[in-house]
């Protein structure tokens, strides 16, 4: 990695290494917001942002997303994580703790088209998308000189559905390898297996160049085009394997009329792509997510 990047990483987790996330979804019932905060002030930490949402006050289920601010937290982390499992038994918790100073590192996986990777490339540059890129892979070479100009490690791996399995396990081996946190399918044009899919939960992020459940499959603008949509758009999402149905994160959509081709529809759905994929893996990695059934609570 180019080593002005990594002296702002550097930066980064200096000035934020009290600075804690926890996320918490649970049964709805009375006393949840006091036990947090109540954890919290034993601990001496600061709440600096603190959001929530119920879907139902009477039986449903409770989310809630805090930031804060804990001295001597690099030195707390476990303890006050060991000491919050019994709360999260009392009120029945999925919960997470996350240290910000922790920053996770995501791997890219891109075929031929390069906007949605140039995006995150360009965020990453500008402190804006706060993580390591570790690794970038790809089944063609399209990627290589823009990717080690910036000195990350680029993997090319050619890859068809013939040899997906012999594909995947390489690819599994450099995840490993590089500690990866997060994949980033960025217009990567291959279909993943259940085993890939099954080894990383909620942690591979795709772009959809369609506003789903639309025109899901090959050749979305042709389609959309054929049917002389007034809308077109895209869409993140959690990978399953569901193809094209996992988790929604995020979408957005541009107003297009008669005059729109195909290929106008389509640089216009590039530039939308690359906006939510960066919006998309920005709330991952800032712990702004929580997965709930099919469905995201984003805050």
């Amino acid at each position: 990695m180019n080593t002005t990047f990594k002296d702002q990483i550097e930066q980064f987790k200096h000035l934020k290494q009290n600075r804690g996330r926890l996320l918490v979804s649970c049964p709805d019932q009375p006393g949840i917001v006091s036990a947090i905060s109540q954890f919290l002030f034993s601990h001496n930490a600061n709440i600096l942002e603190s959001s929530q949402y119920s879907t139902n006050p009477e039986g449903g289920i409770f989310f809630i997303r805090i930031e804060f601010e804990c001295p001597g937290l690099k030195e707390k982390a476990a303890s006050m994580e060991q000491e919050f499992t019994d709360i999260a038994k009392k009120f029945s918790m999925d919960w997470r703790l996350t240290p910000v100073y922790k920053v996770k590192k995501v791997a890219i996986f891109v075929s031929k088209e390069l906007h949605c990777l140039q995006e995150l490339l360009w965020e990453w540059q500008s402190g804006d998308l706060m993580t390591e890129i570790a690794v970038v892979i790809s089944n063609h070479e399209e990627a290589r000189e823009v990717v080690e100009g910036l000195k990350i490690p680029f993997h090319y791996i050619p890859a068809n559905k013939e040899i997906r399995e012999q594909v995947e396990e390489k690819q599994l081996h450099l995840l490993k390898e590089y500690d990866v946190d997060l994949i980033v399918l960025a217009r990567y044009m291959q279909i993943l297996t259940p085993n890939f899919v099954a080894a990383n939960p909620n942690k591979i992020i795709n772009i959809h160049h369609s506003f789903l459940p639309a025109f899901i499959g090959a050749r979305p603008y042709e389609r959309a085009y054929g049917r002389g949509v007034k809308l077109i758009g895209a869409t993140s999402h959690y990978v399953t394997n569901d193809l094209d149905e996992g988790p929604i994160i995020e979408q957005d959509i541009a107003r297009v009329d008669h005059r729109a081709n195909v290929d106008t529809l389509k640089k216009i759905g590039r530039s939308i792509e690359r906006s939510v994929l960066a919006r998309a893996v920005k709330w991952h990695i800032e712990d702004r997510i929580i997965v709930h059934q099919n469905k995201t609570i984003v805050f």
